[in-house]
């Protein structure tokens, strides 16, 4: 025999189903604005980071001491050195594969100066390792997961930096 259930236990259940949808709903629409809002912030942190010199200092020395960017960045003189008059001004990509790879990148990017993406790209590139497509960089480049606080740094270094070096 089926079980009946009350108009009122249906009402209540009916109450409780919409309260669920409701609470999910707001969770959704203030996560958004949650998001926003910590975007602006970040903003604000990015532009406050870019011109401290102390920033600037720690983003060199990741670049220069930690990422050794310009082993790669940095095109090669004639002894195949590399040009410091052209510093991470970008070029051919010095190291090949020890086994063919039809991915390997043949050019790396310059970096120097206005960043290939926008800041908040960057930021991202540099905290996770994904760039703007939503890829992981390619081989040989590192996966990056530095800190907010780090990737600001190397952001504010790169953009320090005359790009026409």
């Amino acid at each position: 025999m089926p079980v009946r259930r009350s108009s009122t236990a249906r009402a209540s259940g009916l109450v409780c189903t919409r309260l669920l949808i409701a609470v999910f709903a707001l969770f959704i629409t203030s996560g958004a604005h949650l998001t926003a809002a910590q975007e602006a912030k970040s903003k604000e942190e990015t532009a406050k980071t870019g011109s401290n010199a102390s920033s600037i200092e720690r983003g060199k020395y990741i670049v220069v001491g930690v990422a050794h960017c310009g082993d790669c960045h940095t095109p090669r003189d004639a002894n195949g050195e590399p040009d410091t008059s052209r510093w991470l001004a970008g070029g051919p990509v010095p190291y090949l594969p020890a086994r063919p790879d039809p991915n390997w990148p043949l050019i790396e990017p310059r970096i120097a100066g206005t960043p290939p993406a926008s800041d908040a790209a960057m930021i991202t590139l540099f905290m996770t390792g994904i760039w703007v497509d939503g890829k992981p960089l390619r081989w040989p480049m590192p996966r990056f997961r530095m800190t907010r606080s780090d990737a600001e740094a190397v952001l504010a270094y790169l953009k320090s930096l005359n790009s026409t070096r």
